[in-house]
C-alpha cells in the first residue's frame, strides 16, 4: 500500500511542476499585492540615432511641386509604399555614415536623429536653392521600422511595421504572440549602440516593464523569446497533456518489466 501511495504522490508531484501555470502566461499583471491598482508614470524614450544600414525616405515639397521634383526620387504613389519600394528607392546610411542625394550630393547622417536631419536638408534648401515663399517642407522618415524575433514565438524572422514607435507588446503581437512554451519573463532583447550591443531581459507578466526603456524599442533590434522548462522535460503544456504522458512512461516500463519476465 505504501509503494502505491508513493507513486500516487510522485505523480501528482509531476504533474504539478510540469503544467504551465497561469502567472506564467498572463501579461502586464500586478505583482504588487498591496495596491489595487497600477500607478502608469510617463516613460521617457530617447530619440533614435541613424546607424549604417538605416534606410530612409526623404520627400521634398514645396507651393509649386515642379521646383523640388529633381530633388525626389521616390514615386509618392500607392506602388513606393510597399516594402520593397521603400528599400531600393530609399537613401541607405553607408559604412561612412553619409547618404547620396539628388543635387545635394552626400550627406553625413550617422548619429543624428530624423528630426535633426530634416532641419539640416531643409536649411541646405533654403540657403542654396531657394528662398523663404517657396514653402519648402521636408519629410524624412525611417523606411519601415524594422526588428528581428526568434525563439518561442507563432512567427520567426526579420519585421517591417509602419509606424514610429513600436513596444516589446506590439512587436511580439505582430511576430504571432508567444507561445504557450515561451517564457515571458525572462524575453531578452539585442540593442545595437555606437559602443557596442546591449543585452537586458524584461518580465512582460509584470505591468512594471512598462516604464522600462526597453518597452519601446528601436529599429534594429533583436527579440529573443527563450523556452520554459517544460520544453525540455517534454512532459506537456497542461495537466492533461502531462498525465498522458506519464501513462504512457508506466505503461512502456510495465510492459518491459514483463518481458524480461518471461
Amino acid at each position: 500500500m505504501g509503494k502505491y501511495l508513493l507513486g500516487f504522490w510522485l505523480t501528482v508531484s509531476l504533474l504539478l511542476s510540469s503544467c504551465i501555470s497561469r502567472r506564467d502566461l498572463v501579461y502586464l499583471q500586478n505583482k504588487n499585492e498591496t495596491t489595487a491598482e497600477t500607478t502608469i508614470s510617463e516613460v521617457v524614450s530617447k530619440p533614435y540615432r541613424l546607424q549604417t544600414n538605416d534606410v530612409l525616405s526623404i520627400s521634398i515639397k514645396a507651393n509649386d511641386p515642379k521646383l523640388v521634383e529633381i530633388f525626389n526620387t521616390t514615386n509618392q504613389g500607392e506602388a513606393a509604399k510597399s516594402e520593397a519600394a521603400l528599400y531600393f528607392n530609399g537613401f541607405t546610411v553607408d559604412d561612412h555614415g553619409n547618404i547620396r542625394m539628388p543635387i545635394l550630393g552626400e550627406l553625413n547622417v550617422i548619429g543624428y536623429t530624423l528630426d535633426e536631419v530634416r532641419q539640416r536638408i531643409e536649411k541646405q534648401l533654403l540657403e542654396e536653392y531657394f528662398r523663404k515663399e517657396a514653402n519648402i517642407f521636408v519629410i524624412v522618415k525611417l523606411a519601415g521600422f524594422r526588428y528581428t524575433i526568434n525563439g518561442e514565438v507563432g512567427s520567426t524572422g526579420t519585421k517591417t511595421l509602419f509606424q514610429e514607435h513600436v513596444t516589446i507588446l506590439e512587436a511580439v503581437a505582430n511576430a504571432g504572440d508567444i507561445t504557450l512554451l515561451g517564457n515571458r519573463k525572462a524575453v531578452s532583447i539585442i540593442r545595437k549602440t555606437p559602443t557596442g550591443s546591449e543585452i537586458h531581459d524584461i518580465d512582460l507578466t509584470d505591468s512594471n516593464v512598462i516604464n522600462s526603456p526597453y518597452f519601446y524599442l528601436q529599429p534594429n533590434d533583436y527579440i529573443y523569446v527563450k523556452p520554459l522548462r517544460q520544453k525540455t522535460w517534454g512532459t506537456g503544456k497542461t495537466g492533461i497533456e502531462s498525465l498522458g504522458t506519464i501513462l504512457t512512461l508506466i505503461s512502456l516500463g510495465t510492459t518491459v518489466l514483463l518481458l524480461l519476465k518471461r
